[in-house]
């Protein structure tokens, strides 16, 4: 099975650059997406008309803002939508979906602003996120999306200039830490390279992209019990469209 996500910077943007040519083209099992800034009926038509996919959306209250979507080819048996932090489910900011043999979870957690203007509300996010997982019990998790922080300095292309700054500060980092951690889970492209340093998220200034300035911030965790059902975890640099590009997994489940 190939598990995707992909932090899109607006769904509508994103088909204007070839978004559905690259999704009927690469065909993922679970195509999870961030950042969709658009409601259901906003939806581009050739969204709408993808074939053999069911589509599930949680759309921000504020238009045109945040907002994550699902796109499986196995319906799931259940769906949920809600963290249990008010302005995070307003925001649209998760989809969990319950299948038979697993739980995945899409995440969109919040940036924390330039100025550490919500660096706290980031955080709580994260203690919620840990309450959660918490609670699922004897389930495989696949646990997907932009989590808005490098994690290791190998994780991105200038970590001393980078040290005190919103997603590399220590108490971010400290965040994956926990969550691997708590729940006993695995950064899949990590395991998979663990002296790989792709990057899923180029800054717009600077030529970052052209230049490889990036960061990976979009992971891809699993249960360490699936660890013997990974087969391969993937970054596609090269899949232009947004500043973030798809990563993810392929995994016999």
């Amino acid at each position: 099975m190939k598990i995707v996500t992909w932090n899109v910077n607006g769904i509508r943007a994103a088909v204007r650059k070839g978004f559905v040519k690259w999704f009927n083209k690469y065909k993922p099992d679970i195509l999870c997406i961030q950042e969709v800034r658009a409601d259901e009926h906003q939806l581009p038509e050739e969204i709408q008309n993808i074939k053999g996919y069911h589509k599930f959306y949680n759309s921000a209250a504020k238009k045109g803002y945040s907002g994550v979507a699902v796109f499986s080819k196995n319906k799931p048996i259940k769906v949920t939508k809600k963290l249990g932090l008010k302005r995070f489910d307003n925001e649209g900011r998760l989809l969990m979906l319950e299948y038979k043999n697993f739980t995945l979870l899409n995440f969109y957690i919040p940036h924390g602003g330039r100025a550490k203007e919500n660096l706290e509300y980031k955080l709580e996010v994260y203690k919620h996120v840990l309450k959660l997982l918490k609670k699922i019990k004897n389930r495989h998790l696949v646990i997907v999306g932009d989590f808005n922080i490098a994690h290791e300095e190998i994780d991105l292309a200038r970590p001393k200039a980078n040290l005190n700054n919103v997603m590399f500060t220590p108490e971010e980092r400290q965040q994956i830490g926990e969550l691997l951690k708590t729940d006993k889970l695995l950064d899949s492209y990590r395991f998979k390279h663990p002296k790989g340093n792709k990057y899923t998220w180029w800054p717009y200034f600077a030529n970052a992209r052209a230049r490889d300035l990036g960061w990976r911030i979009d992971y891809v965790f699993i249960s360490e019990s699936m660890k013997k059902q990974l087969k391969e975890a993937f970054v596609l640099s090269k899949v232009l469209g947004s500043d973030h590009c798809p990563t993810g997994i392929n995994i016999s489940l």
